[in-house]
């Protein structure tokens, strides 16, 4: 690996402490033989179900915007720490947390009011005492001053130096300033690492939580909002993810021969297996998959027969038109929107379950993850309780969503192919790996298109013996085929999306306008260059991901990813 000027300027000696160079990639095996057994582990639905805990600004934060006046805006203090959470009773798992817990905080905003997130790393430092020992989770280097990170807010169309781009990373004892201008529809996000390298185990340590943007337009569709106190609890945040956990109660990592992370615990916001009482009437569940490798195809079951689910809204917002299904796959970072009806259910018990895609690895524990438990009283509120009857006239389509094959075609729109492919070895996007993006000195980009450009992307999996979800940065696009055929389009992934599940065999067309809308006064519409990856958190660290860029063939220094917004040390 060549270490370009910049990663000089960002790695040298600042206030008498030189900082390591990040971390080359490291494949890493757990002790699988010392797994938890499951006799020691909670038996199913019997703990409560827990939201997540939500984070209110803590002040204000002026900065210069790029029209060179300074403004003020709403100030998020986040802190990434090292530190012990009781996820199995009776024992203290080591964990990283955004301000201690995991998953953290879910920030929720409304759109046209941006925000500061100011996310100070502080990996560095051990757990407090009597913890202070005990060793670090899915360790990927001995030494706590290269435990470095980048946030990076995933469905936001930030500027490139406010984006967590993998090679901007935040060295333990800095703290990075982020932006972000929640100027886009209404839609579940989620905020997680994404440091070169070890996102994978970054991640699985615990740095992932969700953000909600609300808008006007959603709070009249009739279903729970979370905008809405009448309605808030009906609005439900859903992380789900896999663990496997030592005889001690540490967390084991296990990359399999750098193929995947898979775990033998399914947690619902941190809980395993948990129970949760729901009154009835509707329900909305924002379901993120933050799992490292694993996805799933779910389905909700009452004991005799399956249960609908509604799909109301994908990764990027709302849908065209509602889609009720019996199973939804859901690939790992894609978040589903979808709306439970439990009136038909008073009493009753109501298992999630998950009925495995292949080239997963499998544990019994996965095939249930949660229960519902319906109470029979009324519900306490009733406002909210519905999916209205005029949706498709009521809701506002993202333009994405308006197009077709044919037509984008007719129009002769420009159209690039992207194969995934394992060569000797090593996960690549067209033959390259995100060695090539370092060793240009980040310059060299796959992709270069005007602003504003509408293009089709056609994403192929050559292999049988994996799944790739693919996340391209910055942009909302449509699935308008898979292997050629539109009719093989999901009819829940019907919606705006970010992240698409590419599966085994499979060519999946999509099609996007690169662009996003500017933050608000003095600020500009996003350009620059953005990443493209996997979402299998262990194959992007092992470099399937490339970068492409928008409207900046000079690379302008004002929006360079990694020296446009440098982070500052602690004092």
């Amino acid at each position: 690996m060549s270490v370009s000027r910049r990663d000089l300027l960002k790695i040298g000696v600042v206030g008498g402490a030189a900082l390591a160079l990040p971390l080359e990639r490291v494949g890493l095996a757990g002790t699988p033989d010392n797994r938890m057994p499951t006799s020691k582990l909670p038996a199913r639905f019997t703990l409560p179900f827990v939201r997540p805990p939500e984070l209110k600004p803590s002040g204000s934060w002026r900065m210069r915007c790029p029209d060179g006046m300074m403004r003020s805006y709403p100030r998020y203090d986040v802190r990434q720490q090292f530190t012990v959470a009781e996820i199995l009773p009776g024992y203290k798992t080591p964990i990283f947390g955004y301000n201690g817990v995991t998953p953290g905080p879910t920030i929720r905003v409304r759109r046209g009011s941006p925000i500061v997130v100011r996310q100070a790393n502080s990996l560095q430092r051990p757990p407090a005492a009597p913890y202070q020992n005990v060793p670090m989770p899915s360790r990927y280097t001995n030494d706590p001053n290269q435990r470095s990170t980048s946030t990076h807010l995933h469905g936001s169309a930030s500027l490139p130096q406010f984006d967590g781009y993998a090679s901007d990373i935040t060295a333990p004892g800095q703290v990075k300033t982020y932006f972000y201008p929640n100027a886009q529809e209404a839609r579940t996000l989620w905020y997680h690492d994404h440091g070169v390298h070890h996102t994978s185990q970054n991640a699985y340590n615990g740095l992932a939580a969700m953000y909600v943007l609300h808008d006007e337009k959603e709070r009249r569709m009739g279903i729970p909002s979370g905008a809405n106190p009448t309605t808030r609890r009906y609005d439900v945040p859903m992380v789900v993810r896999d663990a496997m956990f030592a005889t001690d109660g540490g967390l084991v990592y296990d990359d399999n021969s750098e193929s995947g992370v898979y775990g033998d615990v399914p947690l619902i916001n941190g809980v395993p297996w948990p129970v949760m009482d729901v009154e009835p009437r509707i329900y909305r569940f924002r379901i993120l998959n933050a799992s490292v490798s694993r996805s799933y195809n779910w389905q909700l079951h009452d004991g005799r027969a399956p249960v609908p689910m509604t799909v109301v809204g994908t990764d990027a917002g709302l849908v065209p038109k509602p889609q009720t299904v019996m199973t939804l796959r859901h690939g790992m970072a894609e978040r589903y929107e979808v709306v439970i009806d439990f009136a038909k259910y008073k009493g009753a018990q109501l298992t999630l379950r998950n009925i495995s895609p292949k080239n997963n690895v499998d544990y019994e524990g996965m095939d249930q993850v949660m229960r519902f438990r319906v109470g029979r009283a009324a519900p306490t509120s009733t406002y909210g309780n519905s999916i209205s009857p005029n949706w498709q006239e009521r809701v506002e389509n993202a333009e994405c969503m308006d197009w077709d094959l044919p037509g984008l075609r007719s129009q002769g729109v420009a159209e690039r192919e992207f194969t995934f492919i394992r060569t000797h070895g090593q996960w690549t996007i067209n033959g390259e790996t995100w060695e090539e993006v370092i060793d240009s000195g980040y310059t060299h980009c796959m992709a270069e298109m005007d602003e504003g450009a509408v293009e089709i992307w056609k994403l192929t999996n050559s292999s049988g013996g994996w799944f790739h979800p693919v996340h391209i940065h910055l942009v909302d696009f449509q699935v308008l085929s898979r292997n050629g055929n539109p009719a093989n389009v999901k009819p829940f992934e019907k919606g705006p999306k970010d992240v698409v599940y590419v599966g085994e065999n499979e060519t999946v067309e999509v099609a996007m306008r690169f662009a996003g809308p500017k933050a608000g006064p003095g600020w500009r519409t996003p350009r620059g260059r953005y990443m493209m990856h996997c979402h299998n958190l262990v194959h992007e660290d092992h470099d399937m991901m490339m970068q492409f860029g928008v409207g900046d063939p000079d690379h302008a220094p004002d929006i360079d990813p990694i020296t446009a917004q440098y982070p500052e040390w602690e004092a």
